[in-house]
């Protein structure tokens, strides 16, 4: 391969990554990836948004937690797994940047 026509292919690909990087920045938001973590592992007792009821009586809206926790060590404790007295919740343990992108989250909710 010539070095022009590697130069033209590089320019292409420096010229669709322009499109196509800022898009994935987007998909790639702590917040996002936080909030998608908490509908999957948790929605189905608790309310993760701003509003609503939690679908479990008695499971606490994520939107209060800031009452109870304290939000900066929030991600730690989900590294190390939550581990709650009721019996029906299973114990969760996060990933380092799960853990931190679930902090980002809740404290976009918080009352």
């Amino acid at each position: 391969m010539t070095r022009q026509r590697r130069l033209h292919i590089n320019a292409a690909l420096a010229l669709l990554a322009s499109f196509v990087l800022p898009d994935l920045a987007q998909a790639q938001d702590p917040s996002d990836i936080g909030r998608a973590l908490l509908r999957e592992n948790c929605a189905s007792c608790h309310a993760i948004g701003k509003t609503g009821d939690s679908p479990r009586a008695g499971a606490p809206p994520f939107r209060g937690l800031s009452r109870s926790y304290d939000l900066d060590a929030f991600p730690r404790q989900l590294q190390r797994g939550v581990v709650s007295g009721h019996p029906d919740m299973p114990e969760f343990r996060f990933n380092e940047a799960d853990a931190r992108a679930a902090g980002v989250y809740l404290r976009s909710i918080q009352e």
